[in-house]
């Protein structure tokens, strides 16, 4: 894996060891990218099933100040903080290793509000409308920020009051959901 822009531009990053993570596709990070703008001038990423960190790294590198990175796996945890120190980004991350739900009570509690929460669960979670609306409900996304949700294609979109589902886009297997509110 790599870093596709940005000041990390062509640095090769590590995918976390084993079949239990699959990285999202360069092509996948290039065009969820494109969509955002391709660059960022500040603000915070979440990357709430984060694995190797690939997609809050790569918003470092494009010019986010702030990721949170979230994996429940001890070997995800540890990949994560061998890209960091890799690209020297320990000031720019927040690295925890714990269950998506008990993650965003803990951004709340502390008072956090991303620009971008990237959400690409293992295909077999269930509960994603559960962590949209717990979003919505603590004010987790900036006003003008976005959610970007990763699924199978044949998934059927999930409707959350108070966020519109604007863009989506298939990718092989994959469809990437865009929501803003």
């Amino acid at each position: 894996m790599r870093i596709v822009a940005g000041k990390h531009r062509s640095r090769k990053i590590e995918a976390v060891p084993g079949m239990n993570t699959r990285p999202t596709l360069d092509k996948v990070k290039e065009a969820v990218f494109s969509s955002l703008g391709t660059y960022f001038d500040g603000g915070w990423f979440l990357d709430l099933f984060s694995g190797s960190g690939n997609m809050a790294l790569e918003a470092i590198s494009r010019g986010i100040e702030k990721a949170v990175m979230v994996d429940m796996s001890f070997d995800a945890i540890k990949t994560i903080e061998k890209n960091i120190a890799t690209l020297k980004e320990q000031d720019s991350c927040i690295v925890w290793k714990m269950e998506a739900k008990k993650a965003l009570r803990q951004c709340a509690s502390f008072g956090y509000q991303f620009d971008v929460i990237y959400l690409d669960p293992p295909y077999a979670k269930k509960d994603v409308d559960k962590l949209l609306l717990k979003i919505m409900e603590d004010n987790l996304l900036k006003e003008d920020g976005i959610i970007i949700y990763e699924c199978l294609k044949e998934d059927a979109p999930i409707e959350i009051e108070g966020l519109e589902l604007y863009k989506q886009a298939n990718y092989g297997i994959v469809r990437v959901n865009y929501y803003r509110r």
